[in-house]
């Protein structure tokens, strides 16, 4: 294994980054390092918009409800922030992939980052992190595959009534 000065980790409370904090809270556990959980934000509208009318109360709302969703992410995935773990939260404007990148800048640094199915409408409106992370990161990079409850939990009630139709139809075949 090499040396590892820190974890950082990218949350953002979608069930993937959930994942993501929970393996790197124990990989910075296990080596004993610090973890970085990094929360990108960037105003509703865009930078553009945002610059065309600038707002320094709106700019700090902003990056409030960024702080928050990135303490829910901790009690979500973890039940709070960890005791037996140096945590560094950073709350950055920018892009997520350019931030994460920006932040995890040095070889030494092991950056985690969830996978996660988007649908293709998200696809196409979001860049994938992944992509941009894996292009141009300086540092080995974890991607950490969603779990089979999380999987399941993406499928919202259309999977259920899915699952449920065809428990239904093997039922009614083994009468």
């Amino acid at each position: 294994m090499w040396a590892v000065r820190r974890v950082v980790v990218g949350v953002d409370g979608s069930l993937g980054s959930l994942q993501a904090l929970r393996y790197a809270a124990d990989e910075a556990r296990e080596r004993c390092v610090p973890l970085v959980a990094v929360i990108a934000w960037v105003p509703p509208g865009g930078d553009a918009a945002e610059r065309s009318r600038p707002s320094p109360y709106l700019r700090r709302v902003w990056r409030e409800e960024a702080r928050k969703r990135l303490q829910g992410a901790f009690d979500a995935g973890l039940g709070g922030m960890p005791s037996d773990v140096t945590v560094q939260p950073h709350v950055e404007r920018g892009d997520t992939g350019q931030v994460l990148v920006d932040i995890a800048n040095r070889s030494d640094d092991l950056l985690v980052i969830g996978t996660g199915r988007r649908g293709l409408m998200s696809r196409m409106i979001h860049r994938s992190v992944g992509r941009y992370v894996l292009a141009h990161a300086k540092c080995p990079v974890l991607a950490v595959p969603p779990s089979a409850l999380m999987e399941e939990m993406g499928h919202g009630l259309r999977g259920w009534r899915r699952r449920r139709a065809h428990s239904i139809a093997a039922e009614l075949q083994s009468l």
